[in-house]
């Protein structure tokens, strides 16, 4: 059976609980549900996210919403799906954080703000699986923290497979995304439910 280098290396599966992690909630904006890049599962992934926020916002568990901005067509602030979604909606004492870029790192104050909070454990959804929550996982790594990710909490879309074949349908890159960030990055663990 394949192993991963976290697993080689010794250590074993600790996912972040409500009690030592941040929730850190990545582009559930009406973008991915009602607007130009609809995802597939998204309507599933935003359920269990809500669910995860109800519990953190009752353990106390400090929340950090991401939300993505353009000047483009997709994630305009002027535009309904640069709005998070009515589930997802954050409420005051929540921290936002608008990027520009994949990471949610880059060019923002998030490392300052998680700095402040003193937590090093995160505890991330969002989407998509393959782009910003990938993109943010590995930088988050940089930045000394380790990342817990439902499985149930993400979403992506089908991809061009560009060695030539047919599309990648969304399942087969979510899963492949997942597998590659449990490798060194994540504990990938099956459902936001067992996050206590």
């Amino acid at each position: 059976m394949a192993m991963t280098m976290l697993q080689m290396s010794g250590m074993a599966p600790t996912p972040a609980t409500l009690a030592d992690g941040v929730l850190l909630i990545i582009d559930a904006q009406r973008e991915y549900t009602d607007g130009l890049l609809p995802l597939s599962g998204v309507a599933d992934a935003v359920a269990a996210l809500a669910g995860l926020l109800e519990r953190a916002r009752g353990a106390g568990s400090p929340v950090v919403h991401v939300r993505h901005r353009s000047q483009g067509k997709a994630f305009n602030p002027s535009s309904s799906g640069y709005e998070i979604v009515k589930e997802l909606t954050p409420r005051d004492g929540e921290t936002i954080v608008d990027k520009g870029l994949p990471n949610a790192f880059a060019g923002t104050d998030l490392a300052d703000r998680l700095a402040a909070i003193g937590r090093k454990n995160l505890i991330v959804g969002g989407f998509m699986t393959h782009m910003c929550v990938s993109a943010t996982v590995r930088s988050a790594t940089d930045h000394g923290y380790m990342s817990t990710i439902a499985t149930d909490t993400v979403a992506t879309r089908d991809l061009p497979d560009t060695t030539g074949g047919a599309t990648i349908t969304a399942d087969v890159i979510n899963r492949i995304t997942l597998a590659a960030l449990s490798d060194r990055f994540a504990w990938v663990v099956p459902k936001a439910e067992v996050i206590v």
